[in-house]
């Protein structure tokens, strides 16, 4: 697998080029951006985080773990007060919602900490500092085949530099 990064001059000509390569088919791509861009975002069309699973998989968990827990308690510590049952849920709602809260917020930060600093860590080998400055990459991630073809529609979409990297 062969990668072939672009350095564009402004964002209008990085959207440019993502459109190019993936009208001909070339749709493993990275994009460098001094700052957040939707124009490039969405062009790019990834679709929406993993992040929010985790924060799905907090909050269910938070709430059976908070009910679980006051039934249990309250079975094994049976006080009946006022008749009421010893399971009651509405009294427990409180508890349950604090405890969807708590591990719903601590999940989602392990989830943008395990994907944002642990998985995007690999095969970043492309990256420049000046792009972080006033330039933006273009990574092509393609066959060793189709290098030419991808080097040639960076060209055509406005690059100031193409070359190929090694992985």
């Amino acid at each position: 697998m062969a990668q072939v990064l672009g350095v564009l001059k402004s964002p209008g000509a990085t959207v440019k080029a993502i459109h190019t390569l993936k009208e001909q088919g070339f749709n493993d791509l990275e994009v460098y951006t001094p700052s957040p861009n939707h124009h490039i975002e969405h062009a790019l069309d990834r679709g929406p985080s993993p992040v929010r699973l985790y924060t799905l998989i907090g909050c269910l968990t938070g709430v059976t773990i908070g009910y679980a827990m006051q039934i249990w308690m309250a079975y094994d510590w049976p006080l009946v007060i006022g008749g009421k049952p010893f399971a009651s849920i509405p009294a427990y709602t409180i508890v349950g919602f604090e405890l969807n809260i708590l591990l719903g917020g601590i999940l989602t930060v392990a989830g943008l900490m395990i994907h944002g600093i642990f998985l995007s860590r690999k095969g970043h080998d492309a990256y420049q500092p000046s792009f972080s400055g006033d330039e933006f990459g273009c990574v092509v991630r393609c066959h060793s085949d189709q290098v030419s073809q991808a080097q040639e529609l960076l060209q055509t979409s406005g690059s100031t530099e193409v070359r190929v990297v090694e992985a």
